[in-house]
């Protein structure tokens, strides 16, 4: 195909994204879609932090009573029922948090985008060599790095709140169950705000760096560009040619109604417009014909052998030509004019047959 070597230096057309999406090729950053599902599920934890709480409580002394009434080995069964149900009801609210915003945050990027061509097997992706080249692309330093950047915040801020709250972590040691808990979601949610923090600035590097990155793979050559336009929207030299035919066929048509009309509107040789009046056609003189400068002499040519009688009259055939389409009723401003135009052609037509 042509544009092969050539150097990429126009942007991608409509087409090409179009074509791209439909493949799953979707601009969208991992790191904004993480970043909003980890401030969204945190936040719905630490709101139904009461809750699970509760759960805990209730599971707790359900385990307590129990054993001291029957003991542990008679209670496994139902045990194992209740945890399954306290975990399910525990967990349920962080993890539809986190499957909600996952769907909104794909969604928000790629526009709800379904690409069944993306879900089928590609064994060009199985290529070693290809494999090789991918883990020494920039994307994959790019990711790497990323990654490199997150663990060293992660490692810092894990440090900076141990090392700010040491005295409340050994005081956990002499507190009841609920203000440990307590403490330790308060610190975890400091620990969350400040990865939230670190995230959104990678996430918007990413973003640009991803958009960069999309741009640049979907770039097209001069040569493609060409090509995508001869395909979408066809070859000039043939639509040119269709648009000939088509103009021919249309005056030949319009050539075969002149014989047909009531009088020619000339303007003498530049502008022609022939009318006819049928009132089973038509409620008011309509056009049969009409042309400019060749065209135009062909349809006075056309008339003479036909014996269409002809008026020259400059501005009305200028109007009419102007206000109307072949096939069309002329407008009412003209009716006054062109009545006069018929009763007189019709009248000398009437002298015509009586002097014969």
């Amino acid at each position: 195909m042509g544009g092969d070597g050539e150097e990429k230096t126009e942007q991608p057309t409509q087409k090409k994204i179009q074509d791209a999406r439909k493949e799953g090729n979707v601009l969208q950053s991992r790191d904004a879609a993480t970043l909003l599902v980890l401030l969204g599920v945190f936040t719905v934890i630490r709101v139904s932090a009461p809750y699970i709480w509760s759960n805990c409580s209730v599971f707790l002394r359900y385990i307590i009573d129990q054993i001291g009434n029957a003991g542990a080995e008679a209670i496994s069964g139902p045990l194992f029922y209740q945890f399954i149900v306290i975990a399910v009801s525990c967990s349920a609210p962080g993890l539809l948090a986190a499957m909600v915003l996952g769907i909104i945050a794909h969604g928000a990027q790629t526009r709800f985008n379904v690409a069944f061509k993306a879900v089928k097997p590609n064994f060009g992706k199985m290529n070693p060599i290809s494999g090789v080249k991918r883990m020494f692309s920039l994307r994959s330093f790019v990711e790497f790095l990323k990654n490199l950047i997150k663990i060293m915040f992660l490692i810092i801020f894990l440090y900076t709140i141990i090392k700010d709250d040491i005295l409340p972590i050994s005081r956990m040691l002499h507190m009841s169950i609920m203000s440990s808990v307590v403490t330790l979601m308060g610190m975890l949610w400091d620990l969350v705000i400040r990865v939230a923090m670190a995230f959104a600035a990678i996430a918007f590097f990413d973003f640009m760096y991803q958009r960069w990155q999309y741009n640049k793979d979907l770039m097209m050559t001069k040569q493609e560009v060409k090509d995508e336009y001869k395909m979408t929207e066809g070859n000039p030299e043939v639509k040119n040619k269709m648009k000939q035919a088509h103009r021919q066929m249309s005056n030949q048509r319009m050539m075969q109604d002149v014989p047909t009309a009531d009088v020619v509107v000339r303007n003498p040789t530049h502008v022609a417009v022939a009318l006819k009046y049928d009132p089973k056609q038509h409620a008011a003189p309509f056009v049969v014909a009409k042309g400019l400068d060749h065209i135009a002499l062909r349809i006075i040519e056309v008339a003479e052998e036909n014996n269409v009688p002809w008026v020259e009259n400059k501005p009305l055939a200028r109007s009419i030509y102007s206000a109307c389409e072949v096939g069309q009723m002329i407008p009412s401003e003209y009716y006054g004019v062109v009545a006069e135009l018929l009763v007189y052609i019709y009248r000398q037509e009437h002298k015509e047959e009586l002097l014969r």
